[in-house]
């Protein structure tokens, strides 16, 4: 029976060498999110953008909504492996990172294709109700997974993903002993993406996990 190996970062470091390459313009926002201290986990890990690369292409899929986007990392990933006549639309709150993910957008020659919407994104989600959407990817604040999780069933017809990232939380939604909002919000979400008949779904151990729903 096989088990699941430890990725220790010399085997990372292989694993690297022998998978896709980081556009420049990726490399470039992770270096930048280097300096920003402890807010740089908000980043998707290098290993999740090119999955997303990957699904991507796989599933044919040409409009996608993001949910949370940081400084651009997982929006110029999605956008990358677009086709050109390819849509994303970003929500984000914070107008700050916005500017500057707009700046990479640029840079990578993608913003043709990224649309960013700034404001809350549960006020978003309501005004874009009349969209339909092949792809969505979750990565905002964790109290409201649900809602967000929900309102992207409206927008997606069948066949259509989800892709909910920090699933797995550091680890911590396996230990017991941790209880806290974050975790237990979590913990709690996954629990309900189990049992939701709606959607067959999968968690997959990259970066700090992420669960891969297909709607039925």
């Amino acid at each position: 029976m096989g088990v699941n190996l430890d990725i220790t970062e010399k085997l990372q470091n292989y694993i690297n060498d022998f998978g896709l390459n980081l556009h420049p313009i990726q490399q470039e926002i992770i270096d930048y999110n280097k300096t920003l201290g402890d807010i740089k986990r908000m980043q998707i890990d290098p290993t999740q953008c090119h999955f997303l690369h990957l699904i991507i292409k796989v599933a044919n899929i040409k409009n996608v909504l993001e949910i949370g986007t940081f400084t651009g990392l997982s929006a110029l990933s999605i956008s990358l492996a677009l086709p050109d006549e390819g849509k994303l639309i970003a929500l984000d709150k914070n107008e700050e990172t916005n500017k500057i993910a707009l700046d990479f957008f640029k840079k990578a020659n993608q913003d043709h294709k990224i649309r960013t919407i700034i404001k809350p994104a549960l006020e978003s989600l309501q005004e874009l109700k009349n969209n339909i959407f092949d792809m969505v990817f979750i990565d905002a604040d964790k109290i409201n997974y649900k809602e967000y999780y929900e309102k992207s069933l409206e927008l997606l017809s069948k066949g259509g993903l989800i892709i909910i990232d920090n699933v797995l939380w550091h680890g911590e939604v396996a230990d017991e002993k941790i209880n806290d909002k974050f975790t237990t919000s979590i913990r709690e979400f996954n629990k309900f993406v189990t049992k939701d008949k709606r959607v067959e779904q999968i968690i997959i151990p990259l970066g700090d996990g992420m669960t891969v729903c297909r709607v039925l």
